[in-house]
C-alpha cells in the first residue's frame, strides 16, 4: 500500500487496498483447511496463505486420519487439503505471512503482510499454524506469549490458552485454530478444532447481523430429500421452528427478524438434495479423489477383467 498513511492508532487513511477479503486463514494444514472450507462454503470471501514449516512435515506417514483404511501419505493428504480449499471457493496462496496488524479501513479490521510483499485487508483472521504464532505479535504483544525454561534456557511460545476453547481471542475478529494446546496435537483433532473455530467466527458474524444467539450457530451439511417429508416440507413449519427459538429478550427489530427468518428457511431448503443429486455428487467426488492417486497403482488395484469390460463398453 504505497499510497497509504497510518495514524498512531493503526487507522489507514487510504480508501483503496490492493486486496480485501472477508477472512484470511494462515496455514493450510488440517486446521486451516477445515476452517477455510467452512467459511468459504458459508459464502465468505476467504484466502488461505500456506508456506512454512507445518506439523505434518515431521510426520512420516499419516496412519490414523479417518477415511483412509490403509492410511495416507502426507504429500497426497496435503495436496488434497489444498484442492478441497480451492474447490470450496478459497484462494490458496503460496506465501508466508510475516505480520498481522490492527487497522481500520471501513469494516476491515486487519492488515496481513506477507514475505513476498502482499498486503491483504480482512474482516477476520484465523490463525492455523501450530509451530508459531509470532506473526500475531503486533496485535497484542507479549500478552500472546508465555516463557518456558528448558535445559537452563528460556524459550518463548504462543500461549495455548490465549484463545478460548471455541477459538475466540481477546482481539475481536481474531480466531486461533492452532496453536491451541492439546486440542490440535493430532491431524484429526486439529481438523475438528479448525472447524470449531470457524463456526465461532460465523456465529459471531450472524449475531452481528441480528440473529438471536440460539439461532446464530451454523451447521454445514446437506440433507436428503426424505428429511423434508410431511410438515417439514412446508416453509411455515420451519418458520414456526425459528420463532420457537427466539428468546423473549432478543434485541433485533421485527423487520430485521422477519428477514432473517426467511433467510434461515431459504438456507434450510437449499441443503435439500435428491437421490439423483447425491449420486451425481458421489460420482464427482470419487472421480476427484481418483485424480489425486497414482495412476499405475490405481490400475493395479482394479481387476483386469473389470478393466477389459470397461474398455469394451467405451469403444
Amino acid at each position: 500500500m504505497s499510497d497509504e498513511s497510518a495514524t498512531s492508532d493503526g487507522t489507514i487513511t487510504a480508501e483503496d487496498s490492493p486486496d480485501s477479503r472477508d477472512v484470511v486463514v494462515v496455514g493450510c494444514g488440517p486446521a486451516g483447511t477445515a476452517a477455510a472450507v467452512f467459511t468459504a462454503r458459508y459464502g465468505l470471501d476467504t484466502v488461505v496463505f500456506d508456506r512454512g514449516s507445518g506439523s505434518l512435515d515431521r510426520c512420516a506417514f499419516l496412519a490414523n486420519y479417518p477415511g483412509f483404511p490403509a492410511g495416507i501419505d502426507v504429500e497426497t493428504f496435503t495436496d488434497c487439503c489444498r484442492e478441497q480449499a480451492r474447490a470450496a471457493g478459497c484462494d490458496v496462496v503460496t506465501d508466508l505471512v510475516e505480520g498481522v496488524e490492527r487497522v481500520s479501513v471501513g469494516e476491515k479490521q486487519f492488515r496481513v503482510s506477507t514475505q513476498d510483499g502482499r498486503t491483504v485487508l480482512a474482516d477476520q483472521v484465523v490463525a492455523a499454524t501450530r509451530l508459531t504464532g509470532e506473526y500475531l505479535r503486533p496485535l497484542d504483544g507479549d500478552a500472546m506469549f508465555e516463557v518456558h525454561e528448558h535445559g537452563g534456557e528460556e524459550h518463548e511460545h504462543f500461549d495455548p490458552d490465549y484463545a478460548d476453547a471455541d477459538g475466540r481471542t481477546p482481539v475481536e475478529g481474531l480466531y486461533v485454530a492452532s496453536p491451541s494446546g492439546q486440542r490440535d496435537v493430532q491431524a484429526a483433532v486439529a481438523a475438528g478444532q479448525g472447524t470449531h473455530a470457524a463456526r465461532s467466527l460465523v456465529e459471531d458474524r450472524r449475531v452481528e447481523r441480528g440473529y438471536p444467539p440460539g439461532l446464530a450457530k451454523h451447521y454445514d451439511w446437506l440433507r436428503p430429500e426424505s428429511e423434508f417429508g410431511g410438515e417439514w416440507g412446508e416453509r411455515e413449519r420451519w418458520r414456526e421452528w425459528f420463532d420457537e427459538r427466539v428468546p423473549d429478550d432478543h434485541a433485533t427489530d421485527a423487520g430485521t427478524l422477519a428477514d432473517l427468518r426467511e433467510e434461515y428457511v431459504d438456507d434450510a431448503f437449499a441443503t435439500r438434495r435428491s437421490s439423483e443429486a447425491v449420486t451425481a455428487l458421489t460420482d464427482r467426488a470419487h472421480r476427484r479423489l481418483a485424480g489425486e492417486l497414482d495412476t499405475e497403482l490405481l490400475l493395479d488395484a482394479v481387476d483386469d477383467d473389470a478393466i477389459r469390460e470397461y474398455l469394451d463398453g467405451h469403444e
